[in-house]
């Protein structure tokens, strides 16, 4: 389950932040994740939990925003929304995609005391 390791990751960008910004204690963070960077969604939430124990951002509320997936189509020279990669054009039918779009994962925000 690599969300254990994206998990890690983010614990670890939020302790560097704590001590470069002086907090203490992360209430809630909003974390953008890309319909195609592969994450599944409850698994990330439950790695969450584990790896915040004894960390600022034990118990903090986590929340997902799903960023939707684009690509360019090579067929009508448009960006278009996808809910899978393999999903031919919404608009035209082609099957010419490079994706452009929703492969990220990022902190958005944190509430912070």
């Amino acid at each position: 389950m690599h969300e254990m390791s994206l998990c890690e990751s983010l614990v670890d960008v939020i302790e560097d932040s704590a001590r470069r910004e002086q907090f203490t204690r992360v209430r809630r963070i909003r974390l953008e994740v890309g319909r195609f960077a592969g994450v599944e969604l409850s698994a990330m939430r439950f790695g969450f939990d584990a790896v915040t124990r004894g960390t600022v951002a034990e118990g903090a509320e986590l929340e997902i925003l799903e960023v939707p997936g684009t690509a360019w189509c090579f067929d009508c020279c448009e960006t278009v929304s996808l809910d899978n990669r393999l999903d031919p054009c919404p608009r035209c039918g082609g099957v010419r995609l490079q994706p452009s779009g929703g492969m990220e994962i990022r902190i958005r925000d944190m509430e912070v005391v």
